[in-house]
């Protein structure tokens, strides 16, 4: 995907639009040892198959129809104020195999 490498936006530090660097980031990967994956693994783990205990009745999630990785990761852009060289980030990632600034 070609995306051009200045943009106009908005910028919450000088609450005005000016023109932005775009950079690519290295995604970063969650924690395995925030209290959320501890809690989730344990979860999936020891409480999966037990009778009837609802979610925890289900099989392992590995079993499901829709698991494994996708095809391409989210790029994380982030987007250099020119006036006050703050980072800023954008909310949602674009889903592209390869991006190209243009």
């Amino acid at each position: 995907m070609k995306i051009p490498k200045l943009m106009n936006r908005y910028c919450p530090k000088c609450k005005k639009h000016t023109e932005h660097k775009v950079e690519q980031a290295k995604k970063r990967t969650a924690s395995s040892l925030s209290y959320g994956s501890k809690y989730r693994a344990r979860d999936r783990g020891s409480a999966r198959g037990t009778g009837n205990l609802g979610r925890y009745s289900k099989p392992a999630i590995s079993k499901f129809k829709m698991t494994g990785a996708k095809v391409s990761k989210k790029t994380d852009l982030r987007y250099v104020c020119k006036e006050c060289k703050k980072t800023h980030m954008q909310n949602k990632g674009i889903r592209a195999k390869r991006v190209e600034f243009i």
